[in-house]
């Protein structure tokens, strides 16, 4: 089968569209055909690498996949040859004292699509059978593919971990990504109030079709002394910063006393000084978050299938030209996501 793999870490350069050996379901486990998988940033870090990540090389990322069951391992039952599903990015290999208390993705076990393993960026993938989730018949499989990971981040991020209360404010920074497209939307689902800061008029005038209340265009203002006064310098209730080194410290004075700001990622770099005087004199928490449950995946694929949040798709380009799509991604220049289709 095709699949867009690497034989070592690195940039761009280092991406193949190449033929690998063929894919067999073990116990457990379901053979997918991909019809659709889209990129995350997570598949930048990974193809990058990073001190104490091994992988057994080729290895191919693909966390977003949409496609038909092609092949049952022994043991499989419930699912037939040429149903329509997307696949939970996450599993777990252990249960534990995570596991038994529903925070799966604390657990050492956990694992994630085209991370650990390889993934969808491929003809094929094989994924647990419990990881699979039927999809709409009306839906196409792009649609279905591209908001599965960052939906499913955002949706803990929010409401889990940060525990998005109605009537709180809440700051987005940055407009384009995949997981702020989601968090904005998942936001005004919640019943809070909006702020997005965006790079330029095309992201914030995507971000207010998206429901954003308020967009700061941080090409033509300081925006976290903008966000203190629209809110007559009290600040926002939570920061979603998913930048990191270029813009923490700027979040860090756009929060309300006693805010939080939740982290998912780190676009910018994961080295950032911060001024710990401002986390004890305004009581700031700062909460990292990834991932989610299986049950999770259920309530956010409910939500995407009944209409009450939208897939954000950029660009839908075939497999082979995977390495100019992350070319495109890296520039950061789309909003929403690629999606490839091989």
């Amino acid at each position: 089968m095709k699949a867009l793999c690497f034989h070592e870490h690195g940039g761009p350069e280092v991406i193949r569209y190449c033929d690998v050996p063929d894919l067999q379901p073990a116990p457990g486990e379901v053979l997918i055909q991909v019809k659709a998988c889209a990129l995350n940033h997570l598949d930048i870090w990974v193809r990058r690498g990073w001190p104490g990540l091994k992988l057994p090389m080729p290895h191919w990322g693909g966390s977003d996949v949409a496609g038909i069951v092609a092949g049952l391992g022994p043991g499989v039952t419930g699912w037939s040859l040429g149903s329509r599903v997307v696949v939970d990015p996450g599993s777990n290999s252990v249960e534990d004292e995570f596991t038994r208390r529903g925070e799966h993705s604390l657990s050492p076990g956990y694992h994630i699509l085209g991370e650990q393993v390889r993934g969808g960026l491929a003809e094929y993938v094989v994924v647990p059978a419990e990881s699979l989730m039927a999809m709409p018949q009306d839906m196409d499989f792009p649609s279905a593919a591209a908001p599965l990971l960052v939906t499913l981040t955002a949706w803990r991020m929010l409401i889990h971990r940060a525990k998005l209360r109605v009537g709180e404010s809440v700051l987005v920074v940055g407009a384009g990504g995949g997981v702020n497209s989601m968090a904005i939307q998942i936001a005004k689902l919640a019943g809070a109030t909006v702020y997005v800061v965006a790079g330029n008029e095309e992201k914030a005038a995507g971000a207010r079709e998206l429901g954003a209340d308020i967009v700061l265009d941080r090409s033509k203002c300081d925006w976290e002394r903008e966000v203190l006064k629209l809110t007559d310098k009290r600040g926002v209730d939570v920061v979603v910063d998913n930048v990191g080194a270029a813009t923490i410290h700027k979040s860090m004075r756009a929060v309300a006393r006693g805010g939080r700001i939740v982290i998912v990622g780190n676009t910018s770099g994961p080295q950032a000084e911060i001024d710990i005087r401002f986390i004890f004199s305004k009581q700031i928490s700062l909460i990292g978050s990834t991932m989610g449950t299986h049950q999770d995946f259920r309530e956010v694929t409910s939500l995407l299938w009944a209409g009450k949040l939208k897939p954000v798709i950029h660009r839908i380009m075939p497999l082979k030209e995977g390495r100019r799509a992350f070319e495109i991604m890296e520039k950061g220049d789309q909003f929403g996501k690629i999606v490839l289709e091989p």
